[in-house]
């Protein structure tokens, strides 16, 4: 019974999360949390490395990850950050199952359920709005990735800074500061120096 009760607690921040999307019945609420495996991950271990593909799509259940991409000079440049209760993978290497030009990495250790692609069909065969849960998650997930390339490009270091800290609120007692200067293309100095610069307005 009690492993029964600590099995069925594993999968409620997940089935709260779909329950957001879908409506499911009874049975499609057993089905689901069987096609989804809890996978343990140490600080610093990979949920997805650059040049691999990207074969799962993964519910961060507890944890923080980062998503990033190493230059042809051999820096790394933070793209964005991943926590709780919000789905992740590459969408692009997923879907048509080509190398990932993105790493995906865990900040702390991390518990995510993960979901691999033949097991996404099957949500998709055995749940009756299990499409549109798919369809809706993938929207998500490409839509916030433009959003990012968007203000990578268009915005300037300190807006980049504010919508870090207005989308993450806590994050930055999480997460080492030379990952949020990334984030917002600095070097860690200039972002001392925009922190520093905010909290005088403030």
């Amino acid at each position: 019974m009690e492993d029964q009760q600590k099995q069925s607690a594993t999968y409620d921040r997940l089935m709260q999360s779909i329950a957001l999307f879908i409506r499911t019945n009874e049975e499609e609420k057993k089905i689901i949390p069987s096609l989804f495996v809890p996978r343990q991950y140490g600080k610093n271990d990979y949920f997805l490395r650059q040049g691999d593909v990207c074969r799962h799509v993964g519910f961060i259940n507890q944890g923080l990850i980062r998503y990033y991409m190493v230059k042809d000079s051999g820096e790394e440049l933070t793209l964005d950050f991943g926590k709780e209760t919000e789905f992740t993978c590459n969408y692009e290497s997923f879907l048509d199952q080509s190398v990932s030009a993105v790493s995906i990495q865990c900040l702390e250790p991390s518990e995510i359920l993960v979901i691999s692609y033949e097991n996404l069909q099957l949500l998709y065969d055995k749940v009756t709005q299990g499409q549109k849960f798919g369809r809706l998650i993938c929207e998500q997930l490409y839509i916030h990735a433009m959003k990012k390339v968007r203000s990578f490009y268009a915005d300037e270091p300190e807006e980049r800074y504010l919508q870090f800290t207005h989308q993450y609120p806590g994050l930055q007692q999480r997460v080492p500061q030379y990952h949020i200067a990334s984030f917002v293309g600095v070097k860690p100095p200039s972002l001392s120096r925009i922190r520093k610069r905010l909290s005088s307005f403030s």
